[in-house]
């Protein structure tokens, strides 16, 4: 969304070009697999090191329970961490180059500069609450050090807080005004 948005503002010559259905495809195809490789790495460990024993054992579902040495959930917050600051760089620098076209773009006209830069800052801010996810893995297997009932509290207050809370926006109740509002923005 921010690429986008950068291109837009920045390049609106060639937005038509840059952003059409099929390099959409391409770029989520490719997010798609650059976020599952260490899932797969993963998997792969724990299906090679588990013992047999351990497809028997009655225990809750959760991802700290594929780990079995103390380097996988290291890597696991490391490669989390990451994804974390290059998405935050992106971020960053496509936001700061839209804020500056639009500075240049409004000239004299303070008004509208201030109006523009605040809607620029106010979606950069809502992109850096959605990374937020980012950080759970690397809190909930601090939790799980400690106390497993602090994990469970933890790990549900995230699911209700950040997880509940982004799919509620997705919910559509007025498709029109869904519309309008967003020719509008």
């Amino acid at each position: 969304m921010a690429l986008e948005r950068f291109v837009a503002i920045c390049m609106p010559l060639r937005h038509g070009e840059l952003c059409s259905t099929r390099s959409a495809l391409h770029c989520v195809l490719i997010i798609h697999g650059i976020s599952a490789l260490p899932d797969v790495v993963f998997l792969s460990i724990f299906f090679v090191s588990a013992s047999h024993s351990y497809y028997t054992q009655s225990s809750e579902c959760s991802v700290e329970k594929f780990i079995l040495h103390t380097w996988q959930g290291h890597l696991r917050s490391a490669i989390s961490q990451f994804y974390f600051l290059i998405m935050v760089i992106i971020i960053m620098f496509s936001y700061f180059k839209i804020m500056k076209v639009a500075r240049a773009a409004s000239g004299q006209n303070r008004k509208s500069t201030w109006k523009g830069l605040r809607t620029v800052v106010l979606h950069g801010f809502q992109l850096l609450l959605c990374l937020f996810l980012l950080w759970c893995p690397l809190i909930e297997a601090a939790m799980l050090q400690i106390n497993l009932m602090l994990y469970i509290n933890v790990r549900f207050w995230m699911y209700k807080c950040i997880v509940q809370h982004n799919t509620s926006h997705m919910k559509v109740k007025n498709p029109q005004r869904t519309v309008t509002a967003s020719l509008l923005d």
